[in-house]
């Protein structure tokens, strides 16, 4: 027998994971690789989930009610993030687009980049209570969905 082969038998045996890994089908090489794990766009999903979490908040605690909120330290705060966000956002769509990537991500990037300062911006100028509601959850949504289509797995090309 020679030493390779009494090898992989010996880490077969003594480790589950490498037959597991072995059983795993093998990938394809023209499969789409996510950007999920990249620092831009990790930092992108942290800093959103963390916005998202923040408005979330808001909502529960019904924050947009109170006098002085869209003026107060919290909210000023969340605007230079949220537009920080929106920048980052734009940056992944150039890069994507750089790349020569055809695929729905570089746009929805583009699109999200867009729509952050719009939903700020209607969450302020909201005359209502209700209007405010609605308001938050659609920058909510749109937060959340900035996550989502970053960590999803990649769609093969149609």
């Amino acid at each position: 027998m020679s030493c390779g082969v009494a090898l992989a038998v010996s880490l077969l045996l003594s480790d589950p994971n490498v037959a597991l890994s072995a059983a795993q089908p093998t990938v394809a090489a023209d499969a789409p690789v996510s950007v999920a794990s990249e620092p831009l766009f990790a930092d992108i999903v942290a800093r959103s989930g963390a916005l998202h979490g923040e408005v979330q908040g808001w909502l529960a605690a019904g924050a947009g009610d109170q006098a002085g909120f869209f003026t107060g330290p919290a909210f000023s705060r969340f605007k230079s993030q949220a537009s920080e966000l929106a920048a980052l956002d734009l940056q992944g769509h150039l890069i994507l687009k750089e790349r020569g990537t055809d695929n729905d991500l570089k746009c929805i990037l583009r699109g999200i980049s867009e729509d952050i300062p719009l939903k700020v911006a209607a969450v302020e100028a909201a005359p209502t209570p209700a209007e405010r509601r609605v308001a938050l959850d659609e920058l909510a949504y749109l937060l959340n969905d900035n996550v989502e289509v970053i960590t999803a797995p990649p769609a093969p090309a149609s």
